[in-house]
């Protein structure tokens, strides 16, 4: 079933000229939540390949591209165009058309002092902080890097087990009808 045919209908007039037509209640909204978002049990971690799709995960681990807005529901993706990693291609035009100069230091930064000292894979920098230019030992990371890195995090998203499919979407059906 595609996603907005789950959503309750109601009648609209757009032009305001009597003439009603049915159309789907876009404004509700179901959020998951984060007890659930969590859940290493009916989620599992996926890194995304350049280029793929939501329909392209849907297909690959659901056997169907009707289930893509699984895919952005569990990530809490709203604006697939904007949340969702770019392909190389166009994330190198993006570079070009954001940044003068892509090469051009976008910021510094060091390991903490305190806390988390290393990341849970290279992707991960959240054991890192900015500071200015003259803190000792300071890094710089330049804005393709800076960029990239952005990138990278949003390649990393979860994956609902497809033995759980049928019962999240139950679950949507009724919520979203409410």
């Amino acid at each position: 079933m595609t996603y907005f045919a789950q959503f309750p209908k109601l009648q609209y007039d757009m032009k305001a000229d009597g003439n009603v037509n049915v159309v789907p209640d876009i404004f509700r909204r179901i959020k998951l939540k984060d007890k659930i978002r969590d859940n290493l049990v009916i989620l599992d971690k996926y890194d995304l390949t350049d280029g793929e799709k939501p329909e392209d995960v849907s297909f690959k681990i659901y056997g169907s591209v009707d289930y893509y807005w699984v895919v952005l529901l569990i990530n809490g993706i709203v604006d697939r165009y904007y949340d969702w990693p770019m392909g190389f291609q166009e994330f190198e035009e993006y570079i070009n058309d954001k940044y003068e100069n892509p090469g051009e230091i976008h910021h510094y930064e060091v390991v903490q002092s305190s806390g988390r000292q290393k990341g849970d894979s290279p992707e991960d920098y959240s054991h890192t902080i900015e500071v200015n230019a003259d803190h000792q030992n300071a890094v710089s990371v330049s804005n393709y890097e800076h960029e990239q890195r952005l990138q990278n995090k949003k390649r990393q998203i979860k994956i609902l087990n497809p033995d759980y499919l049928s019962s999240f979407i139950e679950e949507f059906e009724k919520l979203i009808r409410r």
